[in-house]
């Protein structure tokens, strides 16, 4: 009897073990890419992200690793998992120059969104009403891979919030803007549709420092926990858990989180 028990547990461990690893989130940084954009990359191999059109495109330019600077200015695919993206409630202050999404490979996003200077992303923009019971007004941001989808479910989870969390959300800085971002002259997130700033008078920016010349912010925010969940929830990730903090950005970048069920 006793071994027939110990048989019957042992069986049942590993169905419960089977199960946990058909559940499991990719742990390769490049099976959570591919995971995370269905609708545009099919597979990968050999070091190539394959497009669902066949385009290759390398995950690693061979550079090996790079200075801060360079991978801010010149990443290849894989510098965009460097950091880590600490999620839910943890991560603060973000260590020394761990800016989990801040580094994007431009190629990459817009094959993904297009192009706004040539007018392709404004081609595939959305109206998204922001908060419409306390007159949050439109933001437009992009259809592609369920963007603006997602930001409508963001912002009726943020109307059950109570009323102390309004001044951080309404009015919303904005949304889709053509521009660079400031300092540089790589194109913001906002620029592909992508990327939101809510309020901006309770927010902190290290730009807005005064030590930010010299490379030094020391971590500020005020931006509460709840609204932080909500937005990882549906795929964004927020700017402030970056040593180069952006409190007001919350940005859809899914391949830095967990799969959402």
């Amino acid at each position: 009897m006793i071994s027939a028990c110990r048989l019957a547990i042992a069986t049942a461990c590993l169905v419960l073990a089977a199960c946990g690893l058909a559940n499991a989130e990719p742990a390769d940084p490049i099976d959570r890419l591919i995971a995370a954009y269905p609708d545009h990359l099919a597979r990968h191999e050999r070091g190539f992200i394959i497009w669902k059109d066949g385009t290759r495109m390398p995950f690693d330019d061979g550079k090996g690793p790079k200075s801060f600077a360079a991978r801010l200015l010149v990443p290849d695919i894989e510098d965009q998992f460097y950091a880590p993206y600490p999620y839910g409630r943890s991560g603060l202050p973000p260590p020394h120059l761990a800016d989990p999404g801040r580094v994007r490979n431009q190629a990459f996003f817009a094959r993904m969104y297009g192009d706004c200077r040539k007018g392709e992303v404004q081609k595939l923009l959305v109206d998204v009403a922001w908060l419409p019971r306390h007159g949050g007004g439109t933001l437009k941001v992009t259809r592609v891979n369920g963007v603006a989808r997602q930001l409508r479910r963001v912002s009726e989870d943020l109307e059950r919030l109570p009323a102390r969390f309004l001044r951080f959300l309404v009015p919303a800085a904005g949304a889709f803007n053509c521009r660079t971002i400031a300092g540089t002259a790589r194109t913001s997130p906002h620029g592909f549709g992508i990327a939101i700033d809510i309020a901006t008078r309770p927010a902190h920016y290290w730009r807005w420092t005064k030590d930010a010349r010299q490379g030094q912010a020391p971590y500020r925010n005020a931006i509460p926990w709840e609204i932080v969940e909500i937005f990882e929830r549906h795929g964004f990730i927020w700017g402030g858990k970056w040593y180069h903090y952006d409190t007001m950005h919350f940005e859809y970048r899914p391949e830095l989180l967990p799969a959402r069920r």
